[in-house]
C-alpha cells in the first residue's frame, strides 16, 4: 500500500495555469500561500496543455488520491471530472471534487455560489460541505469518430458552440477573457445560420430550424446566461431548451432576458425535460460544446447519471 494510500484524507489539487485569461499563472504564489496556510494536506501539479488534467486525475486516482480541487475553469473542472468517469480503478462515489474558480465564465461555480475570493473558496473546500449532483455524458463526432464526454453543466449547440468555438480560439492565444466572450456573442449573431435538426426526447420526434440549443444539469453558460432556469441538478433529468430561427433585432431584445431566464416564455423558444436527448442536423457542420469545451458535431446522443458527482458546494439551488 503506498503512502498517499494510507492517509486518504490527502487533497490532489489540479491547477490550470492558463485559466482566466493566464491570471492562474500570475496569481499562483498567492494561491498557494493561501492553500499552505489551510487546512488541507494536499498535492498538486499543473497541467501542461488541452484534456491534460484528464490523464492527471486518472493516474492520482490509480495512485490512491480519492479528493480532488481544480483551479481553474470550468473547463478545468470539466477535465478532472472527465477523469473520473473514464478511469476504472474505483467506484466514482468514492470520489469527490471542489472547485477554485478563476476562469473566464465560472459557471458551474455560479450556480452553487462557489466564491471567486481564493480564500474564501479554500475556506468553503475545507468545510466540506458536500452535494452529489448528477452527470450528463454526450456523444458526438470527431473527424468521423464517435467520441464520449462528460459534462457536469451545460452543453451547447448552434451558435453557442460558435462562439465556444471562437472564444477557445483567442484563449489559446491568450486573449480570451469576458469581453473577448461579449465581443464573439456580439459579431456571431452575424455570422451564424441556423439549422433544421432532428430532436428526439425520450423517443418522441421534433423537428426544429434551430438557433442554438441548450442541454444540460445546472442553470447557467456562456459567463452568466441562464439558459435552463429550470434546471435542478439533483432531479434525475436533463434539461433542454430550443431557440428557434430568431429574427436578429430580435434575438438582440432577448439579451437582457438572457440573464435572467425570463426569455424562455417567448413563443420562439421550447423547453423540455427528458433523460435521452438525441440530435440529428440536416446539414453538416453543428458543432457541440460542453461545459464551454469545444466539441465535435452532430449526431448527438447525451444521456443522464442521475446522483453521480461528489461536489464541494456552497449553497444547493
Amino acid at each position: 500500500m503506498t503512502e498517499q494510500a494510507m492517509n486518504p484524507n490527502k487533497w490532489y489539487i489540479v491547477v490550470n495555469p492558463n485559466a482566466g485569461n493566464r491570471k492562474i499563472k500570475r496569481d499562483w504564489p498567492r494561491i498557494k500561500k493561501l492553500l499552505d496556510a489551510s487546512c488541507l494536506d494536499f498535492d498538486f501539479v499543473h497541467t501542461e496543455y488541452a484534456l491534460h488534467a484528464i490523464s492527471l486525475t486518472r493516474d492520482a486516482i490509480a495512485g490512491g488520491y480519492r479528493n480532488f480541487v481544480a483551479i481553474g475553469g470550468d473547463g478545468t473542472f470539466n477535465e478532472v471530472v472527465n477523469g473520473f468517469f473514464t478511469q476504472q480503478e474505483v467506484d466514482v462515489a468514492e470520489l469527490k471534487i471542489g472547485l477554485v474558480p478563476v476562469g473566464t465564465g465560472n459557471d458551474w461555480g455560479r450556480m452553487f455560489q462557489i466564491p471567486e475570493d481564493y480564500k474564501k473558496a479554500i475556506a468553503l473546500i475545507c468545510a466540506d460541505k458536500t452535494f452529489v449532483q448528477d452527470v450528463g455524458q454526450i456523444t458526438y463526432f470527431d473527424k468521423g469518430e464517435m467520441k464520449v464526454r462528460y459534462f457536469a453543466n451545460v452543453a451547447g449547440m448552434g451558435f453557442d458552440a460558435l462562439v465556444a468555438q471562437k472564444t477557445n480560439r483567442q484563449k489559446a492565444e491568450g486573449k480570451g477573457n469576458s469581453l473577448a466572450y461579449m465581443y464573439n456573442l456580439f459579431t456571431g449573431l452575424f455570422e451564424y445560420k441556423p439549422a433544421i435538426n432532428d430532436v428526439f426526447v425520450d423517443g418522441k420526434k421534433y423537428v426544429f430550424n434551430t438557433f442554438s440549443i441548450s442541454v444540460g444539469i445546472c442553470k447557467y453558460n456562456g459567463g452568466g446566461m441562464m439558459q435552463l432556469p429550470a434546471a435542478i441538478p439533483d432531479d434525475g433529468l436533463l434539461d433542454m431548451t430550443i431557440i428557434k430561427k430568431i429574427g436578429l433585432g430580435t434575438l438582440l431584445a432577448q439579451l437582457r432576458n438572457l440573464y435572467t431566464g425570463t426569455f424562455v416564455k417567448h413563443p420562439k423558444v421550447a423547453t423540455f425535460r427528458a433523460k435521452n436527448i438525441r440530435i440529428h442536423c440536416h446539414r453538416r457542420g453543428f458543432m457541440m460544446e460542453a461545459d464551454g469545451e469545444s466539441l465535435g458535431e452532430s449526431p448527438f446522443e447525451i444521456n443522464i447519471t442521475p446522483l453521480a458527482l461528489t461536489t464541494i458546494i456552497c449553497k444547493k439551488p
